[in-house]
């Protein structure tokens, strides 16, 4: 790669920031504890611990069971297919009451930064039509996913994307997963080490396991090496990944230098971003890298904070999200070695024990950032520097029409909710394919889910504009509110296993009721709303200013408070809430918003300020009688989630909606129990 990361010559392997004076007389640490080591020390640890132990860095049991006639895989299985990329589930609208499991696979593609080049798209859509649901899903860390892919063709699927230059190993498992970055396309220097150094990242990070070719590729090498290393200088990275600085970080000899045989306690997340730009939710990873300029673009190095993470269980307080904590400021020729430190020192003390606190969130709100940093600096060498001082974080979209800098554009899309589909004259999916296949365009998935096509020749704009037009799709963003451009679901029902509620398939409409109650009180501020079918939080509702979180069928956490540019955690304002009290819930705190606003307030920093007591008061206090939305709210009636499975199942034989069918069904009931009643008067 150019100009933008320390040459061999500089790096030496050796850290060369300032050490602090006692650091030599302090002791060394070295420690790695393994699931025998562990077992010694009077530690039981998970089930999953002994899974990957067990596999042969993640070759076992998945190169049997997919020599084996059968549609599904087993829980171990289950659990290694994840490093490889691919989730097991199950379609629970297409399965009948006692029949089997509808088994079938998600592929998540690793794509970091988010950006993946013309030719792999156009493979990718192919696929999605040939082997998958014929759709795409962008997902909230800058990847491609494709559900319905069954277990016979995993491996077609698999060795296609492998041999064309992609790859979906680690983008799901214990490992640092698909590495986030500003999806931002400018071509100025702050932008380019970001997009680089993203890369770098990524692979120095990459499981190394030779378990991937002998299953997908009987062996052999693929067809074309992965396309975000072209331009990388591989030997520099083999020479990061394995240098030993004799702290026990890495062993050079050991097939999975970094990770070793039972790899990291549980997932990693890592984004980079330059100062102000929150696209990427910075405070949510367990590491945010903030890229550090002059103003004439040279690189000063790296802010690092670390300890976020937004899973939980619902009614376990022991699990809960977090916002990372400011670690300190690395120079460019630290910055591997303690990411290397961070990685190792998680892997070393992370909990193996209770995977539902496995994350490092954990370790760092057990520790305190203090310790957590002096185990860094004692693990990589490095004296952490100050964090230097910051602009204030602003959400960007990036969507519209933008100069890269070098007399090219990107167009950034909307993609409501992330789905890639042709559906109802909406034909994004069909339009992708073919600016993609004309143009020859890079796509990059931003981390809201959306869709950016850069390296734009500004004679091509029109055409562009003209395509998407006919198929359906807006591309200014005045067509639409920004309460909606702002929103965000994960998939959740019916293929996440995870999933009790509803989410992308109910969001559209969620959001069109807030917008509702926003034009009836004419307030004009945006809202961030975000929704998921579980507590694990993929859509980072955690941070959105009015986040919805699945808690049984049709039932949702609310949780208020968060700052509209994602640095602030929202809070519990209601355990259980009906979807149908969406606006019983809402207008009272809307109304209270547009009396009590001070200037430029948002509506997040507004329930923040009033407090969930205040804001329950409200709430209790409001006079039905006053409200201006009950006139247009839609009538709705709950059914059970076994009634909503067979009269989906019966809509899709006879070609309507769920609602038109069961409007239908009750129609011709009442009008019988009507009949009824009127014979017997």
């Amino acid at each position: 790669m150019s100009g933008a990361f320390v040459s061999l010559s500089t790096w030496t392997g050796a850290p060369m920031g300032r050490r602090k004076p006692e650091l030599s007389r302090r002791r060394v640490v070295t420690a790695v504890m393994t699931p025998t080591q562990a077992e010694k020390a009077g530690k039981k640890l998970n089930k999953v611990e002994y899974t990957k132990e067990n596999s042969d860095q993640l070759l076992h049991p998945v190169q049997e069971e997919m020599l084996n006639d059968e549609i599904f895989v087993t829980e171990s299985a289950y659990q290694i297919l994840k490093f490889h990329g691919t989730y097991q589930q199950d379609d629970r609208e297409k399965r009948k009451a006692g029949e089997q499991k509808k088994y079938q696979f998600m592929l998540r593609l690793k794509m970091p930064g988010g950006e993946m080049p013309a030719n792999m798209y156009r493979l990718l859509e192919d696929l999605s039509e040939n082997y998958g649901n014929h759709t795409l899903r962008a997902t909230t860390r800058s990847a491609f996913q494709m559900h319905g892919v069954l277990k016979d063709n995993l491996k077609t699927v698999f060795n296609k994307i492998m041999n064309a230059g992609g790859s979906c190993i680690g983008a799901c498992g214990d490992l640092n997963r698909n590495i986030v970055a500003t999806p931002a396309q400018f071509t100025s220097k702050p932008y380019q080490y970001v997009r680089q150094y993203s890369a770098m990242i990524a692979e120095v990070f990459a499981p190394q396991s030779a378990a991937f070719a002998e299953v997908w590729l009987d062996g052999e090498k693929a067809g074309a090496i992965e396309y975000w290393k072209k331009d990388m200088d591989f030997e520099k990275v083999q020479e990061i990944l394995k240098h030993d600085n004799g702290h026990g970080v890495t062993d050079p000899n050991h097939a999975e230098p970094i990770y070793r045989d039972t790899y990291l306690p549980r997932k990693f997340k890592m984004g980079v971003t330059v100062p102000g730009d929150n696209s990427i939710d910075i405070y949510t990873q367990d590491i945010g890298i903030v890229v550090m300029t002059t103003k004439t673009g040279r690189l000063q190095g790296f802010n690092l904070m670390v300890g976020g993470g937004l899973g939980r269980t619902h009614r376990k307080e022991n699990t809960f999200p977090r916002l990372a904590d400011h670690l300190g400021f690395v120079e460019p020729e630290n910055i591997f070695e303690v990411l290397k430190a961070i990685v190792a020192v998680q892997r070393d003390h992370g909990n193996r024990e209770v995977r539902m606190n496995a994350r490092m969130k954990y370790l760092i709100q057990l520790w305190g950032i203090d310790k957590f940093r002096d185990y860094v600096e004692e693990y990589s060498g490095v004296k952490m520097l100050p964090y230097k001082k910051l602009p204030a974080w602003k959400y960007e979209d990036w969507l519209g029409w933008h100069e890269q800098g070098d007399g090219n554009y990107f167009l950034g899309l909307f993609v409501e909710n992330g789905r890639i589909k042709n559906e109802d004259g909406f034909n994004l999916k069909s339009a992708l394919k073919e600016i993609v296949g004309l143009y020859n365009l890079p796509v990059v998935v931003s981390p809201n889910q959306n869709i950016i096509l850069k390296n734009i020749n500004p004679s091509d704009k029109d055409a562009i504009e003209e395509i998407l037009r006919s198929s359906g799709v807006m591309f200014d963003g005045k067509d639409f509110s920004r309460t909606r451009l702002l929103a965000m679901a994960c998939p959740a029902l019916p293929l996440c296993g995870l999933a009790t509620a509803e989410a992308e398939r109910v969001m559209p409409d969620t959001v069109s009721r807030l917008e509702g109650m926003l034009r009836k009180l004419r307030i004009r501020t945006p809202i961030t709303t975000r929704m998921t079918g579980c507590p694990n939080g993929c859509a980072r509702p955690y941070v959105a200013e009015i986040g919805l979180v699945g808690n049984g069928p049709n039932m949702y956490q609310l949780w208020l408070g968060a700052s509209a540019n994602q640095t602030r955690l929202a809070w519990v304002f209601q355990e259980r809430m009906n979807l149908d009290d969406f606006e019983r819930t809402l207008e009272p705190i809307l109304i209270e918003f547009k009396k009590s606003k001070r200037r430029a307030e948002s509506f997040g920093d507004f329930c923040d300020r009033f407090g969930k007591e205040e804001l329950e008061r409200v709430v209790n206090e409001f006079d039905p009688s006053q409200s201006l939305i009950k006139a247009s709210a839609k009538p709705r009636v709950s059914v059970t989630t076994e009634t909503m499975d067979r009269l989906t199942r019966i809509s899709d034989i006879r070609g309507l909606s769920p609602s038109k069918l069961a409007n239908e069904i009750l129609e011709q009931y009442i009008d019988s129990l009507e009949t009824t009643v009127h014979a017997q008067k």
